[in-house]
């Protein structure tokens, strides 16, 4: 038996010789001085030979003196701040069975928003101080020392020392409060078998509305004094939800409450701590007067995602970080099912596709990762919570479920959500599950998906009667990857009454037309594959097949996914050079009649892509291109104008913000114009019918348009509007604003406003999304000269990697990410290391498509026919 603390260093888990059972913990926080004290008793099962305890602790001060096991004092007690935890040494060995540990200890409510923090609030004009805990992935251990880890499941008895007049909440309900002059003691219900990561609190002053599922679960959610009536919409959505999984996952909603708690300063959107779950302002308020159909939207999606989460991660729980996905691309592919039960006008699954394509267009990068990551340390774990593990995490569940059918798939998962409660899971074990429910080889079929990075484009070409098929992995830099894919494949020629299902698991494969073909004559001819998008690939067409698909699209044959899935594809191949800019155009013309919003979601992001693109590649060319763009788009924005209708659907409102921002965004001097013309009108009333909350980011960005150092009027009114507004949906559409503008000072003192007391650190990536093509270089200077004190203020992975991410990857030049490399050689830091290497590659992909871009010999004869061709 080695004797020495030091065999603990560097290790990615903590030892499994002894195990949590349950926790007793009592936290006292101290709102002025920031800072808190508690103690902890743990119930622990030895199960191995060891004198040795090894727990998480980090950035807390352990009482030496108050540690015991059983009635032993340790003999060595040490800290490894590195590797976050606390080695306790005893001088024999530990009896085996059950035994209780118990310390004191103390800690700072940080202002990091992770671990045990703080955020600020006003109440009555006065700056307050609210405690809130935020521990996913691994800063529990910044609370209380403990075994941080999501398989040691433990159960937990809360208790907290308070200001009596605050309120105090927990995972579980309250059990009894005793008041001492001006403090009171909660005492919680114990909970049931947990992972650390979802223990939550928070006391603060706030206000709830109640209301309760079916079952008689009481549901609240919890608002700042004053704003319970922005909680009605998600309360709403609360409720339907839990009533929809506890049917879905034929499981009953295992807490007897749940509350859901806005939070003013809060890194994240929304956390899905068992029973008390928190959200930042943005993702939980509703407000009809102030908040945006998008608004609207996104409170519903996040609501479903974090409830779909007690079941689908609180319930049963990941078992390692490697795992992750199974979580997040689950809570995310089941919110969309959710939010389209309640909302079916909103065509949901439509604007999944949404979350398909975020997927699908980092997974083309060299320096994406697989699904499933290895973690070796606590420190990587915050890097993968991006785009694969919930975008392409959910996009391969839709892949599964529409390759078993919706039914077979859903019993499945209730077999495997019984089997699993209360304890962990592994991916293989959810593949285990569905293999035996459907007989199906879903574990071969879905290792490919999981375990290795990346996806396939399926080559189609038509040879007489046959469709020849060939993959190869797709690459954004033109490149093709070693991959191989097992991929279920869908196909309909002519017609969907007809189509083909089929699993490719080779290279390549040949199919006959006419076992699928609802016509083959002519005019009419066209082959769409991966139908509706199900797929996690692209397809290249042969010209035949693709000159098919656009007169299907021309004559509106195509459902509105494919419709998405075709402008999609199209866009990636001609970035990959694959195809050239001059078929991507053409392919966008035909587009020209479309009027839904969930396509022209999509062709407007290809749209102003291809905008900021040619800027660089044809400069002579893009006033053209801008022309032919704002031409597509503008027979859609005229049908919705400016001013809403009475009865339009949510699809219409947000199609009218989606078209007039785009306008905007491509210098359309009518669209600019009024939305200056509106501006001014709001200003002299802020409830002018003239500018509802939709159309407010169009005319702020209008108004930016037009600001400079010398006319600078536009961009004070805006931040004085700001500073007055208590509504964070209004703030980030001011915020995401004032970046715009083309006048490069302004974009600095944009940035500098991040580094003051006006901007709460969480909202920093506003300003950054919206930074004008004009501004890149000022913002990437001004990110060199504050870089020591950006780390500082902004540590973790997702904030940090934000800013490096917005301001290298607008660029276009292979000189311009040699300069970057440089910069940040000496700087690099494991917590924005692979958004560094992303951002860089995006620099030399744009560099290559530019390149290619140059030497194509029709682009500038197609812009002047699309620019000449009558509507």
């Amino acid at each position: 038996m080695a004797e020495s603390p030091e065999q603990f260093r560097g290790q990615s888990r903590l030892p499994r010789f002894a195990e949590p059972l349950r926790y007793d913990l009592v936290l006292r926080p101290d709102l002025a001085a920031c800072t808190f004290s508690g103690s902890a008793s743990a119930a622990v099962a030895v199960s191995a030979p060891t004198r040795f305890l090894v727990l998480n602790a980090a950035e807390l001060a352990v009482d030496r003196s108050s540690i015991r096991f059983q009635d032993w004092a340790p003999t060595e007690v040490v800290q490894f701040e590195e590797d976050e935890i606390l080695v306790l040494g005893f001088g024999r060995e530990l009896p085996l069975g059950e035994g209780v540990l118990a310390m004191d200890f103390t800690g700072t409510l940080n202002d990091q928003m992770r671990g045990f923090y703080r955020s600020k609030y006003e109440y009555n004009g006065e700056a307050r101080n609210m405690a809130v805990t935020q521990f996913e992935a691994a800063d529990a251990r910044r609370c209380f020392p403990c075994w941080d880890e999501p398989a040691f499941k433990a159960k937990f008895k809360i208790t907290l020392e308070v200001p009596a007049e605050l309120v105090a909440l927990s995972n579980m309900p309250v059990v009894k409060e005793t008041v001492c002059g001006s403090l009171k003691t909660v005492y919680y219900e114990e909970s049931p078998l947990m992972s650390t990561y979802l223990v939550a609190i928070v006391v603060g002053l706030f206000e709830y509305i109640e209301s309760s599922t079916l079952e008689g679960t009481k549901v609240r959610v919890y608002t700042q004094v004053g704003k319970t009536s922005q909680g009605k919409f998600a309360l709403d959505v609360g409720v339907k939800s839990l009533d929809l999984y506890k049917d879905y996952f034929a499981t009953p909603y295992p807490l007897p409450k749940l509350d859901m708690i806005a939070i003013p300063d809060f890194a994240a959107g929304a956390m899905e701590n068992y029973g008390l779950v928190t959200y930042r302002e943005s993702a939980l308020l509703y407000d009809e007067q102030l908040s945006s159909a998008s608004n609207k939207q996104q409170v519903a999606i996040t609501v479903a995602h974090e409830l779909a989460h007690q079941w689908f991660g609180n319930l049963v729980t990941m078992e390692w970080w490697t795992h992750l996905w199974l979580n997040e691309g689950f809570a995310s592919w089941v919110s969309y099912l959710a939010v389209e039960s309640i909302f079916p006008e909103w065509n949901n699954w439509t604007q999944f596709l949404d979350e398909t394509t975020s997927g699908l267009r980092l997974d083309a990068l060299a320096e994406s990762h697989p699904i499933e990551v290895d973690v070796n340390h606590a420190s990587e774990i915050d890097a993968i919570f991006d785009s694969i593990s919930y975008d392409k995490g959910a996009s391969v569940i839709r892949m599964l479920q529409s390759y078993l059918g919706a039914e077979r798939f859903q019993k499945a998962l209730a077999s495997y959500i019984k089997k699993y409660a209360y304890s962990n899971a592994k991916t293989e074990d959810l593949w285990a599950v569905l293999e035996e429910e459907t007989g199906e080889p879903v574990k071969d079929l879905m290792t490919t998906w999981t375990k290795q990075q990346g996806y396939p484009v399926i080559y189609a070409k038509l040879n007489g009667q046959d469709l020849e098929l060939e993959q190869a992995q797709f690459l954004s830099d033109g490149s093709s990857g070693p991959g191989m894919w097992i991929v279920p494949m869908t196909a309909c020629c002519g017609s969907y009454d007809v189509n083909k299902k089929f699993l490719l698991k080779g290279k390549t494969d040949r199919m006959h037309i006419k076992d699928f073909a609802a016509s083959q004559s002519g005019q009419n001819f066209w082959i769409k594959l991966n139908i509706d998008q199900t797929g996690f690939y692209r397809v290249k067409y042969d010209d035949e097949l693709a000159a098919g698909l656009e007169n299907a699209i021309k004559d509106k044959k195509l459902s509105l996914m494919d419709m998405i899935g075709v402008v999609e594809d199209s866009y990636a191949l001609s970035v990959a050079c694959k195809q050239t800019l001059t078929s991507l155009l053409r392919l966008l013309n035909a587009y020209r009649h479309e009027s839904d919003y969930t396509v022209l979601s999509h062709v407007t992001s290809v749209c102003l892509s291809v905008n900021k693109i040619s800027t660089d590649a044809t400069p002579d060319l893009s006033r053209d291109i801008k022309q032919v763009l704002i031409k597509l788009l503008l027979l859609a924005a005229k049908r919705v104008g400016w001013d809403p209708k009475d009865g339009e659907s949510h699809l219409d409102v947000m199609l009218r913000s989606l078209l007039l921002i785009a306008l905007v965004k491509l210098g359309h001097e009518e669209t600019i114009n009024e939305g200056i013309r509106r501006f001014h009108i709001f200003l002299e009333d802020r409830k002018t019918p003239l500018l509802p909350p939709d159309n407010r980011k169009a005319a702020y960005l209008a108004v930016m348009r037009s600001v400079s150092t010398s006319n600078r009027a536009g961009y004070d009114v805006l931040l004085k509007i700001y500073k007055e507004t208590s509504e964070a949906q209004e703030k980030s559409r001011i915020l995401g604003s004032l970046s715009s503008c083309p006048d490069k000072d302004i974009v600095v003192e944009a940035l500098n406003l991040m580094l003051t007391d006006e901007v709460r650190n969480q909202d920093a990536f506003y300003v950054l999304g919206g930074i004008s093509l004009e501004g890149r270089e000022a913002a990437w200077a001004w990110l060199k000269d504050n870089w020591d004190h950006v780390v500082k203020t902004w540590p973790s992975s997702s904030l940090i990697s934000d800013f490096v991410n917005s301001t290298v990857s607008p660029f276009t030049s292979e000189e311009k990410a040699a300069e970057v490399s440089q910069f940040f050689a000496t700087r690099v830091k494991p917590s924005f290391e692979r958004a560094l290497k992303q951002s860089l590659e995006r620099v030399r992909i744009s560099a290559r498509w530019i390149d290619s871009i140059k030497s194509e010999p029709s682009l500038a004869q197609t812009v002047q026919q699309l620019l000449l061709q009558e509507f």
